[in-house]
């Protein structure tokens, strides 16, 4: 009898034991996924912020960045938080009138302390670059880009942020940042991931970069990674290694030939020939008409080469809107009768051969934008834009302003010439063909950020683009919680498994028989 008590004693103690441990064991595994996800829960976000003015030649635009603290050197995080276009021409038209260059820079710098946190501005870096305009103006009078880089220093100065400085950038520089914007944005430098693979091994492919295209109104730039090609001229070559890659660069820019100088270049050309004082241009619409200053036409370093005395102060400007005869004439602004190297742009410039798809951006997307709106996308070919041109170019000006009423009249009228000077640089001057004209991506934001040379500048000042790459956990963060969840479950599903095998031993033993 008492042989009988005892075995009962026993085996409710080992019964309860086992289900005490099984509890036990569940919350354990609770306890772990809980820890688990706290200890790995990231922080509440941190951020930085960076302002870049970009001080073109024909205006200046304010860049604000935001970026996470924790995650400054991870590729893509920086994104552009809001963009200010500042009211007037660009900073080299101040050159005589420094003293009003405060209140010029003033409406985008007081919306930046207003979007900024207080308790970051101290922290926040704010640097000018300025590009061809004042290359143009330090080109003309060195004291006169000083004065006006004096004053602009001053001005940004009293705003509470961390200022950082104002030069001018040179060619190589402005295209090499652009180069660096888009290819960040877009995760050119990040490794491709093979997935699991990556536990088992790091060997990782490393991805083709986009080349660079930019626009301005006084240079243009070219950029890219050329595929096993020496770059025989070495002021055209950069060394550069991003995130644990090495990559050499090819870049020029071409001063005098953003749109507007280019213009002014073929203005000047045209009207040596001209008849007494109007000049019959095919580049502007039929029924256009438009009064030049030859002090204007000759005030720019880009036209002295075919500065001649005229006969007169003034001329008209008479559009007669022919595309092929507008071709032509921007043609003869481009030098090809001559190359030193294996390979040439124009003008005796080194361009190794075209490689690679292209980000082209700046003023070649918004000139490519209007004409892709207005032929409702079609313009995916040479030979669809060459089409539309020739038909835009030929429309008299009335109707052109009728079925435009909201561009802009000096943007308007310049259209015809723009679109044909961007098809010759890119056919006759890049030396790209209809066969890759598809290889060009009209860019304008990628992720909501600008494509520009900005960003790439802030990046590479701030240090935010590290030679070698950061280190990080084998798994991702989500990956780590997800299997650290499901090994979990697992462990409790088995304890459960046990415990009921365990306890119940004989009637599992007799169904199975």
């Amino acid at each position: 009898m008492e042989d009988t008590k005892d075995s009962k004693v026993k085996r409710f103690c080992s019964k309860n034991i086992l289900i005490i441990l099984g509890f036990s064991s569940v919350l354990a595994v609770i306890a772990l996924i809980a820890v688990g996800l706290t200890q790995n829960k990231p922080l509440p976000e941190n951020f930085k912020y960076g302002i870049v003015l970009d001080a073109g030649s024909s205006h200046t635009n304010l860049y604000i960045y935001k970026w996470p603290a924790e995650k400054e050197n991870d590729t893509g995080v920086v994104q552009q938080l809001q963009e200010c276009q500042v009211k007037g021409p660009g900073i080299s038209k101040y050159a005589q009138k420094t003293n009003e260059i405060g209140t010029y820079l003033a409406e985008c710098m007081e919306m930046s302390t207003e979007l900024i946190p207080t308790s970051k501005q101290h922290a926040t870096p704010v640097y000018l670059g300025a590009t061809a305009g004042m290359r143009l103006l330090r080109m003309e009078s060195e004291q006169s880009a000083d004065r006006v880089l004096d004053a602009v220093s001053r001005s940004l100065s009293n705003y509470p942020f961390d200022f950082q400085g104002a030069k001018i950038i040179t060619g190589q520089e402005e295209g090499a940042y652009g180069w660096i914007t888009i290819n960040y944005l877009l995760g050119r430098f990040t490794q491709e991931k093979q997935g699991w693979l990556n536990l088992i091994s790091r060997d990782r492919q490393k991805q083709e970069t986009f080349g660079a295209l930019d626009l301005g109104g006084a240079s243009t730039q070219i950029t890219f990674v050329p595929l096993n090609s020496t770059i025989e001229a070495p002021e055209n070559s950069l060394q550069f290694r991003l995130y644990g890659e090495d990559y050499t660069v090819y870049t020029n820019s071409f001063l005098c030939y953003g749109k507007d100088q280019a213009l002014w270049q073929k203005l000047a050309k045209d009207i040596q020939v001209s008849s007494g004082g109007t000049l019959m241009d095919p580049c502007f619409h039929p029924g256009f008409t438009k009064v030049v200053n030859v002090s204007e036409l000759y005030g720019t370093p880009c036209t002295k080469r075919f500065k001649k005395k005229l006969p007169f102060d003034q001329f008209q400007i008479q559009g007669t809107g022919d595309y092929e005869q507008c071709q032509q004439s921007i043609l003869e602004l481009f030098n090809s009768s001559y190359c030193p190297y294996s390979h040439c742009a124009f003008n005796g410039i080194f361009l190794p051969p075209l490689h690679g798809s292209f980000g082209a951006f700046s003023a070649f997307y918004f000139v490519m934008d209007f004409f892709k709106k207005m032929a409702k996308d079609s313009v995916s070919s040479q030979e669809k834009m060459t089409e539309l041109l020739r038909k835009f170019c030929s429309k008299p000006w009335a109707e052109v302003k009728t079925s435009h009423p909201t561009v802009k009249e000096k943007y308007l009228n310049e259209y015809c010439f723009s679109g044909a000077y961007i098809l010759t640089l890119l056919l006759q001057g890049y030396n790209f063909t209809g066969s890759s004209w598809d290889q060009i991506q009209f860019m304008g934001k990628i992720d909501g950020s600008n494509a520009g040379w900005t960003l790439g500048y802030m990046l590479n000042l701030t240090n935010m683009i590290p030679a070698e790459q950061p280190l990080s956990p084998p798994l991702p963060h989500s990956t780590y919680v997800s299997l650290m969840v499901i090994f979990s479950l697992i462990l409790v599903a088995v304890a459960i498994t046990g415990l009921f095998l365990y306890s119940r031993p004989s009637s599992v033993w007799k169904e199975a028989v």
